[in-house]
């Protein structure tokens, strides 16, 4: 816990509050395995909160499938001056979401239940971040369309990092992307470090735009 209390500070009461209710309603939900009790802190807390170092102060953060608040709940815990919405599809998890951002009277976080790919016109944030949602490739492609120019997708990858990364190419020039990194965040709390792709918005590909231009047509005639 002395990590715990270095990382969340002030926080980390809430931090523990949401432990509890992972460990209860998320477990028995079907939400967290039973085997992550144990290694919450580490396994899972700390090692989404530590994202935050790769987070500019006061932005808009949309975290896709969020699933048990993985990692959006978290920073939104652990960094009060950002404004976090939590995208997921499934009812059973945005109603654990909403009842865990009432738990712990979150004021910076929104519930959406939807899919990125039809949320993607009406946002345009600065931050989208993922864990364990879908191989790099297919999750640029949901959440590149969500980042204003200039805004970072921040993937939370394993040892394959570099590989999906790699892989991830043609579709990331379709996209117009010119600025990747593989960054890790959390040394010295979390072993090992939190891997992150970074991966910076340039524009929507130009067939992306044509698409999205005939779908407005057809919606106002």
């Amino acid at each position: 816990m002395g990590i715990a209390r270095e990382v969340f500070g002030d926080a980390l009461p809430v931090a523990e509050r949401y432990a509890e209710f992972l460990a209860d309603a998320g477990v028995e939900r079907g939400l967290i395995g039973p085997r992550e009790v144990d290694r919450l802190w580490e396994r899972h807390l700390i090692n989404c909160a530590v994202v935050q170092e790769a987070i500019p102060e006061g932005v808009h953060v949309v975290d896709i499938g969020s699933g048990a608040g993985l990692p959006g709940l978290v920073l939104a815990i652990v960094r009060p001056d950002l404004t976090v919405t939590l995208l997921e599809p499934l009812l059973r998890r945005t109603t654990f979401l909403n009842e865990a951002v009432a738990l712990l009277e979150l004021k910076n976080v929104a519930v959406r239940r939807g899919r990125a790919e039809e949320a993607a016109k009406d946002y345009a944030v600065d931050v989208v971040t993922a864990r364990a949602v879908a191989p790099l490739e297919r999750l640029a492609r949901w959440a590149l369309p969500l980042l204003r120019p200039g805004g970072e997708l921040l993937a939370m990858k394993g040892e394959r990092a570099a590989a999906e990364l790699e892989e991830a190419r043609p579709v990331l020039d379709r996209f117009g992307v010119r600025t990747t990194e593989l960054l890790q965040v959390g040394r010295g709390k979390v072993d090992p470090p939190t891997t992150l792709v970074r991966v910076v918005a340039e524009r929507a590909p130009r067939n992306e735009k044509n698409r999205r231009a005939k779908g407005s047509r057809k919606r106002s005639s």
